[in-house]
């Protein structure tokens, strides 16, 4: 029995270099860094000040001050590109049936701004100030809980937390839901909103992040010279739906999430470990039906460590054999920064898009080859070429590791 095919019609993005999706697309294709100078508080004593923060986003411009108040930053991303993907998905939901449609989001940390807000009122003012909304901010399904409340979705309704591979969890796994008919339409993807002063200080006082205080060049994925990646911000949100029910309501469809792959290391906390990797790219390819030199593109989990990056790199080549030579592949993170838990959802639309418009955008910063590093990253200008087939990549502390592999729709 041949399973149900699964299809995106809407897409929706929050990103340190374009809050909506046409900004987003355009600056990743012109090789546009989101990565300056940290404005979210004082960076003095700090060892790193620079992280991809959302430029020019305000949330009134959304949401109503009364909503605004009630809501960590996480909740607000996913709420605004939540309503971007359903805007461009052009749902009606008077023809809807609710209870069949889900929200299925990842989150790395959850309201982690709350937290350390609130630890800092009880510190400094004692317990009986804490906000009486602060767990209902800061638990980490809140964000998957206020989409549904928003929408009216009843549908099953979920939060994945597996580090950085969170967001394309939730999309495979809202894939699988809907692909044994527990739902016939998910909001899938991830939001995150982690640049504040404990998660800088704790991923940078275990050498992840880059100490390049240079904003433009310090993600430089693939590069000789990497030395930690850069934290970022936002939400991606892909509403898919059964192909069934795309062209019940006449959608426009944009690609099929064809495969899906997940495995775990069972190795080490932080240190990535090839086998993990290469075993989920060939679930994804063999959970699609295509051969792997189908796949035309790869957005890497790229991260611009040093690690990651040669363990990436290695994987690809047992995985592709041959084709690894000829495969097209960047890391976006070397302009978006890390989004953690969201990190897969933006590039899951990354994805779409390169198939949509036949182009893959670049890897920036890429100066200084890497013997341990040398297939093609696409360095520094987007290509234009024939792409049917994109595969994308997170792998995450914990040893999680997911891959998705999204493909043109044909009727």
């Amino acid at each position: 029995m041949s399973k149900k095919k699964v299809v995106i019609t809407g897409l929706g993005v929050l990103a340190p270099n374009g809050n909506n999706i046409h900004e987003f697309w355009k600056s990743l294709c012109l090789g546009k860094s989101g990565i300056n100078a940290i404005t979210y508080f004082d960076t003095e004593g700090f060892s790193v000040k620079i992280a991809g923060e959302l430029e020019g986003f305000k949330a009134e411009e959304h949401l109503e001050p009364s909503q605004i108040r009630k809501l960590d930053p996480f909740s607000i991303f996913a709420l605004v590109a939540a309503q971007e993907a359903i805007t461009h998905a052009d749902i009606n939901w008077n023809n809807i049936n609710l209870h069949r449609v889900g929200v299925i989001l990842g989150t790395g940390v959850g309201g982690i701004y709350t937290l350390e807000e609130q630890h800092g009122v009880l510190m400094n003012r004692g317990p009986r100030r804490i906000s009486p909304f602060f767990v209902p901010k800061m638990i980490a399904n809140i964000a998957a809980g206020h989409v549904a409340i928003n929408w009216g979705l009843k549908g099953p309704n979920h939060t994945i937390t597996t580090a950085c591979a969170s967001a394309t969890d939730a999309i495979g796994i809202a894939t699988r839901l809907i692909q044994i008919g527990d739902a016939d339409m998910i909001l899938a993807g991830g939001t995150e909103a982690s640049i504040t002063p404990l998660t800088i200080s704790g991923f940078a006082n275990m050498k992840a992040l880059s100490r390049n205080p240079d904003n433009q060049t310090a993600s430089r994925p693939f590069d000789k010279n990497r030395d930690g990646f850069v934290m970022g911000e936002g939400a991606g949100i892909m509403v898919i739906e059964s192909e069934k029910h795309a062209k019940n309501r006449q959608a426009e469809i944009l690609g099929e999430i064809a495969g899906y792959g997940s495995t775990n290391d069972a190795f080490h906390i932080t240190q990535p470990e090839k086998e993990g990797a290469v075993l989920a790219m060939r679930k994804a390819i063999q959970d699609s039906g295509l051969l792997p030199t189908d796949v035309d593109y790869i957005n890497a989990h790229g991260t611009s460590t040093p690690l990651n990056d040669k363990n990436e790199t290695n994987a690809i080549k047992e995985v592709f054999g041959k084709h690894a030579n000829s495969l097209k592949i960047s890391s976006t993170k070397s302009m978006t920064g890390h989004l953690l838990g969201a990190s897969g959802a933006i590039e899951a639309v990354v994805s779409v898009k390169a198939i949509e418009h036949n182009l893959a955008p670049p890897t920036i910063n890429y100066a200084t080859a890497d013997p341990d590093c040398n297939l093609d990253y696409i360095p520094n200008t987007a290509q234009k070429f024939s792409i049917d087939a994109v595969m994308s990549n997170t792998f995450g502390f914990g040893g999680h590791n997911a891959v998705i592999l999204i493909k043109r729709w044909e009727s």
